[in-house]
Formats: structure tokens, C-alpha cells, sequence
């Protein structure tokens, strides 16, 4: 858990007034969100700090970076006023205008290098967040039941090979991409119940929508709740101004609560099906027998 982070600055930049005076700005907005904050030079900071998991870097130079990374911290940049040309080989972030830059940001760009799950949102009753690979064994106890595979693809059936799969998409998809399939949770007891997220369908080029709730709690308006939500933070947090979902056609319910949350038909449309196969060997398997297919109603949302 994330509970301090550091300014690592190089001597010119302490000395400068506009430099420091942002970097104390954003110390001391840290500090009212809870978590412990200072701003340091550089030898300073290496000789009193060392890696404990729970610390995040804010380095204004490549070298300082570059040995902090090294020595194993969790490191970002930071632009300003006198490195607006800086550099930051190996660094997944990197902020400007730092006083401006909200608390979630620092978190989630230290969650990200701690391979903690991101928070989505939250709705009264549900928690939308980033799926890890405990959840696996929970998703085989939302398909054990025939019905929830009727309409569309079910889990590999070797869980291992379900979990190198999540392993390889927790990696790729969400750090690359920022969205993805997400683990639905309810709040009140913390079950996992269902799936639901974005994502890019092979041969098609605009963003779908994806949802699933387990049996035992359907019938409860989970589905329209966290779609609802989802379809919200599509519009105001990932800029998508059209969302699509692909519904199996004889899936009569799904279509229904699409068009309840606003979408309309499109066409319907072939889409191949079964992409990665029975085994999961890295992201490029190929299934064996060849590509199948199955017939979609497309449906669109404006957002």
C-alpha cells in the first residue's frame, strides 16, 4: 500500500522558486489526503531511503530515475519549468504541472508498478475494479452453470491456463489501454459476482461493451446498474462518445437490457468465436480446427 511519496530533485531545481513552490504546493496537498510526502536532492535521498514497497518516486532527471529504478523504487516523472525537454527512458509516467495532478493519479501510477488492482468506480451496491488472478477461481464458480455459457465463451478449462491468460492480459491490456473486462464485486459482502468492461473485438473497430452476472444474482438489477455506471465513466473518464455491445442473437434477455440502457440495433452481424481454443499458450495460440463463428445483433449507444 502506497504511504509516502518523495520529490527527488537535482540541486538547480531545489534552488529554483518556481520549481520548489510547485513541489511544496503538491507536498502539501499529499499530505491533507493522508499519506506522508517531502521533497529531497538527490544524494540526499539515496543515502536515506531504500525500497520497501511502499514508496513512490518523483523524479525530475533521467539519472535520477534511472538509479532510482535500479536500486528497485517505483519512480514517475516530473516535468517543469527547467527539464521540459527531460527524458525518462523506462518510467511509465510521467506528470506535468505536478500542483494540479489529484491524489488518485500518484495511486494509481504506484498501483500500477505494485500490480495492485485499480478501483473503477463504485455504484451503492457495487465495486467495478481491475480483475487479479485470485479472482480466477471465483469466475469458475460463476460458469459452472451451463447457462452462463449458452450465449457466449466460457473459461479455459484448465484454470492454469486461465490464469497465465489474465496473467498476460492484466499486464498488456490494462497498462497499455487503461480499460478492459473488469471484476464486479459486491459491496455489502465482497462476493465477486460478475464481469464487465470494454473492450476491442477482433474485426471491428469500435469499443464494446461486455457484461456477465453470475446465476445466483440475477434478477437483482446488477447487470443495468453496473453497465449504467460503466457506460457514465466510458463518457466522462475515457472520452468514448460511442459505445458498442454484440449480443448473441437468441440472447433475447441481454438485447433487452441494452435497449433499456439506451442502445439501438444495428445490424446483425457474423463474429468469430473460440479465438485463443481448449489451451492457452501465450497471446498468439491459434485454436485448433480453425476459426468458428456465430451470428451477433450489433447494438450502438451516443454518449
Amino acid at each position: 500500500m502506497l504511504k509516502k511519496i518523495v520529490f527527488t530533485l537535482d540541486e538547480e531545481s531545489l534552488k529554483n522558486k518556481e520549481v520548489s513552490e510547485s513541489m511544496e504546493s503538491a507536498k502539501a496537498y499529499i499530505k491533507s489526503c493522508g499519506l506522508d510526502s517531502e521533497i529531497l536532492g538527490a544524494q540526499d535521498f539515496f543515502k536515506i531511503h531504500k525500497p520497501d514497497g511502499e514508496m513512490l518516486v518523483v523524479a525530475d532527471r533521467k539519472e535520477i530515475s534511472e538509479r532510482a529504478t535500479k536500486e528497485g523504487f517505483y519512480v514517475i516523472g516530473v516535468e517543469h519549468v527547467l527539464n521540459r525537454n527531460e527524458e525518462f527512458p523506462g518510467v511509465k509516467y510521467i506528470f506535468s504541472d505536478i500542483d494540479e495532478v489529484d491524489i488518485d493519479s500518484f495511486i494509481k501510477a504506484y498501483q500500477r508498478y505494485a500490480k495492485e488492482p485499480w478501483d473503477v468506480l463504485t455504484t451503492d451496491r457495487l465495486l467495478v475494479r481491475e480483475t487479479t488472478l485470485d479472482d480466477v477461481d471465483e469466475f469458475y464458480k460463476l460458469y459452472k452453470d451451463p447457462e452462463m455459457t449458452r450465449y457466449m465463451e466460457g473459461l479455459f478449462e484448465n484454470p492454469e491456463d486461465e490464469k497465465r491468460y489474465q496473467k498476460d492480459y492484466i499486464e498488456k491490456v490494462y497498462g497499455l489501454m487503461g480499460f478492459g473486462i473488469w471484476t464486479l464485486v459486491r459491496r455489502s459482502d465482497g462476493r465477486v459476482i460478475g464481469r464487465v468492461g470494454y473492450s476491442v473485438r477482433n474485426g471491428f473497430d469500435d469499443i464494446e461493451l461486455g457484461f456477465l452476472i453470475g446465476k445466483e444474482f440475477q434478477r437483482q438489477g446488477y447487470a443495468f446498474e453496473a453497465c449504467n455506471a460503466v457506460l457514465d465513466y466510458g463518457r466522462d473518464i475515457l472520452l468514448f462518445d460511442k459505445v458498442q455491445t454484440l449480443v448473441k442473437a437468441e440472447n433475447e434477455i441481454s438485447i433487452n437490457l441494452c435497449k433499456k440502457l439506451g442502445f439501438e440495433y444495428l445490424d446483425t452481424v457474423s463474429v468469430e468465436e473460440d479465438i485463443y481454443g481448449r489451451e492457452y499458450n501465450g497471446e498468439n495460440s491459434v485454436p485448433v480446427g480453425g476459426a468458428s463463428y456465430g451470428e451477433y445483433v450489433r447494438l450502438m449507444k451516443r454518449l
